[in-house]
């Protein structure tokens, strides 16, 4: 896939920050040129194409740029892809990374929490996909789905979430069934993967409890599931529907 004169173009959401933006980093360090979207976080997403175009000078058109979207908004989705394709003539593959994290407890649910988890965690990525699919089959490229190992062993507190990511991996295969042979479609599913600065949903004890249950006895880094997004994207020709699991071991026994 890659090609100095015509490298490839991939589009990563929430991309600018943590986990996104290592796979942006990662990618752009292979030779990829990135679309990095943001809902937000334009300071960050700015800083990083900077980054990025600072670190690969003279390629033509650019090796970054940035895309704003609500991923909510479902006439924003292939607005996104076109402008994408707008920008660099071309799609190669999409990375739906984006993706809101919160507990929901049963009795307390609401439209509000089912609109934010199942509309950033399913429906983006599907309509997302269905946006860029004719461009990824003219390109014999490629899709990537960040889920999570609680799709598939549900995280309590969680059921909205769990139910979300669960329908995003049955989303994977679905589509590499759907898309095949000229798609591939794939799934990264994080275990615990570098706790985020500020946020409480874990407590110490949790945290430690989690690690306890994880057979490498440690969190992993955001370089991690950048790394396994890369070989699926550029070392895998023959691996679609699949899930790769990135969790230190914790399913191994969860």
């Amino acid at each position: 896939m890659t090609n100095a004169l015509n490298p490839p173009v991939v589009l990563i959401t929430g991309a600018a920050r943590r986990v996104g933006a290592e796979i942006a980093r990662t990618l752009h360090a292979a030779g990829a040129c990135v679309a990095i979207h943001y809902r937000s976080s334009a300071a960050d997403a700015a800083t990083l194409a900077a980054e990025l175009k600072a670190a690969r000078p003279g390629v033509a058109g650019d090796s970054a740029a940035v895309f704003a979207a609500d991923l909510l908004d479902l006439d924003a989705l292939p607005r996104l892809v076109e402008s994408v394709v707008a920008r660099f003539g071309r799609l190669d593959a999409l990375v739906n990374n984006a993706s809101s994290f919160f507990a929901t407890k049963v009795g307390a649910v609401d439209a509000a929490a089912w609109d934010d988890l199942i509309g950033t965690n399913l429906k983006a990525p599907l309509f997302l996909a269905q946006a860029a699919a004719p461009h990824l089959e003219r390109s014999g490229g490629c899709i990537i789905n960040i889920t999570d190992i609680h799709a598939e062993r549900p995280l309590k507190g969680y059921p909205l979430y769990c139910a979300a990511k669960a329908g995003l991996l049955g989303l994977t295969r679905a589509l590499a069934l759907e898309l095949g042979p000229q798609v591939r479609v794939n799934a990264v599913a994080p275990g615990a993967i570098e706790w985020p600065q500020g946020k409480s949903d874990f407590s110490p004890a949790e945290r430690e409890a989690i690690i306890e249950h994880t057979l490498l006895k440690r969190v992993g880094a955001p370089a991690d599931i950048a790394r396994t997004v890369k070989f699926l994207v550029f070392d895998a020709p023959y691996v679609t529907g699949q899930v790769i699991n990135v969790d230190g071991g914790r399913t191994a026994y969860l």
